[in-house]
């Protein structure tokens, strides 16, 4: 990959649909991992006014410090960075106890946190007569669905979405995102065990890439891979749903006809 072309060309391409569309401001949320930093940092290229959103909800120090020092150097770099601070930890515990006890599965207050950070994300847009810009890679996006339906994955655009996570790292690292974002551990901020993308999905982002990309013969590949594989089309089953348009119910114009 030619890393001086491609971030170009995703800067050109977010200039170009802001301009087409007359968008005043780029709004991304920031979590202090690889994705949404190497996301901010190619907004910030466009010259177009970005704000960066830090909206914590019970997550570690370290992952608010990766944050805060990633806006400190896209301020050290860019004039049209605005950075906005919004800890939403009080919110989402208000939002929970509104919930009987049967109603609060860990599962959907996980995703819950993402979806009080979107509703975030499109309210400061809204203000500001923008778009609220994505920061899924492709494997998330469109191999195993690793998102929030409505939460992270509810953007207006995408512009890393087509690169794999290798290839967001390479990036990133060209683009000067520092080595502390680079080594840490990818996450998803919505667990307060502090659990990463790893241990969830039970596979690298290494090995999804490779079983994304796998067309070969089954038997002759190592137990190991084929686990990676069998993880892979699961998530890509069960989260297809996520993938894909939502199901229209089409009537047939016999029966609409007749109405």
């Amino acid at each position: 990959m030619n890393l001086e072309k491609t971030q170009k060309f995703i800067v050109n391409w977010i200039r170009d649909y802001s301009t087409k569309h007359s968008i005043k401001s780029l709004v991304v949320g920031i979590s202090g991992g690889i994705d949404s930093a190497l996301t901010s940092k190619l907004c910030a290229l466009t010259g177009i006014h970005t704000a960066v959103v830090l909206m914590p909800i019970h997550q570690k120090k370290i992952e608010i410090d990766n944050a805060i020092n990633h806006v400190k150097f896209l301020k050290s770099k860019h004039a049209n960075i605005e950075s906005i601070y919004l800890d939403l930890s009080s919110l989402f515990e208000s939002f929970k106890d509104l919930f009987e006890p049967k109603l609060k599965t860990n599962l959907s207050l996980a995703n819950s946190r993402a979806r009080l950070r979107m509703s975030t994300l499109y309210q400061i847009s809204g203000a500001k007569n923008g778009i609220v810009v994505g920061t899924g890679n492709k494997v998330e996006d469109f191999g195993i669905g690793f998102y929030t339906k409505y939460g992270d994955g509810g953007v207006d655009i995408s512009p890393i979405a087509d690169l794999n996570k290798s290839e967001v790292r390479k990036l990133a690292q060209f683009s000067g995102v520092s080595e502390n974002i680079l080594n840490y551990p990818p996450t998803d901020g919505l667990w307060d065990d502090g659990r990463n993308d790893e241990n969830q999905i039970g596979a690298t982002y290494q090995e999804l890439e490779w079983a994304m990309n796998f067309d070969g013969d089954k038997n002759k590949i190592t137990e190991r891979q084929k686990k990676v594989i069998k993880i892979y089309e699961s998530l890509n089953k069960v989260n297809k749903h996520k993938m894909i348009p939502i199901p229209v119910c089409q009537i047939p114009k016999k029966i609409k006809s007749s109405l």
